[in-house]
């Protein structure tokens, strides 16, 4: 997610997302928790993935219950540190239920883990971004799904991923990518050790001045107090457009990402099904 303490990673996504859907739901005037039946769906299993050199990776779906057609999916991107297991385990389906019982658009959450090689082909071979783009979206039709256009949400580590990523799948495909206290750096040498192979890996996975981010809908949330902030102020200044979402008190930590994610998954959701 500089590198940041594991545990304060791991907070926002345990307690968080399942969390923030409900409070979507409860802002919008949902009936209580005890009223929000049937049992939410979740799915979960993994693959060995080619992009990643052979790793057993694993993957979770959640979904609101009693959905028949295919829904299109917002893909969660952990920090370092972090899995997909961690991103689910805030009852991330029973939120969506409640959410959408309240009449936010149904969509789906999928998270993947990536290892924490920072979204992008490595000198080791482990490239988690092809797993994503060219491994588990295609895989998702299997699933049920509609990947014909998804979004993009990430925290740290997983918001500058969700940066490269989204702008590899380009604007006809990515609906709509939401960053989170993104891991931005503004030169290779400024980088946090591991995060890239070399200044050349830098230059060639950087996110700066990137033509599709000018045509994909883009939120940014950033913490005035992160140690990203001033590398985010830089970024959101060269867009071409200002992103939604902005700049409020607050760390890298799971204490402002938690309150965060009300407002991006309510942000997110109708852009993403239209």
């Amino acid at each position: 997610m500089a590198r940041m303490p594991a545990p304060n990673r791991r907070t926002v996504l345990r307690v968080g997302l399942g969390a923030a859907l409900g409070a979507v739901a409860t802002r919008a005037g949902a009936l209580p928790r005890a009223a929000a039946e049937p049992a939410a769906t979740y799915q979960s299993g993994s693959f060995v993935s080619a992009a990643r050199g052979g790793v057993s990776t694993n993957w979770a779906i959640a979904r609101p219950p009693g959905q028949t057609a295919p829904l299109r999916p917002v893909i969660a991107l952990h920090g370092k540190g972090s899995d997909a297991a961690t991103v689910m385990a805030g009852g991330v389906e029973q939120g969506l239920a409640e959410a959408v019982a309240a009449g936010l658009p149904p969509f789906a959450v999928v998270a993947v883990d990536g290892g924490g090689g920072y979204w992008h082909k490595r000198a080791s071979g482990d490239d988690a971004g092809a797993m994503v783009l060219e491994e588990l979206l295609p895989m998702l039709a299997d699933q049920g799904l509609d990947a014909s256009r998804v979004g993009f949400i990430g925290w740290s580590m997983g918001g500058y991923g969700a940066l490269l990523l989204g702008s590899r799948l380009g604007p006809a495909r990515t609906a709509a990518i939401c960053a989170v206290s993104p891991a931005l750096w503004t030169s290779p040498g400024a980088a946090a050790p591991g995060a890239f192979d070399s200044a050349a890996d830098y230059a060639a996975n950087s996110v700066w001045g990137l033509p599709a981010l000018g045509a994909i809908p883009l939120r940014i949330d950033c913490g005035n107090g992160d140690p990203f902030a001033a590398a985010t102020r830089g970024f959101i200044a060269q867009l071409p457009s200002p992103p939604a979402g902005g700049f409020s008190p607050g760390g890298h930590d799971g204490e402002f990402w938690s309150a965060q994610l009300p407002a991006e998954i309510s942000w997110l959701a109708p852009i993403l099904v239209t």
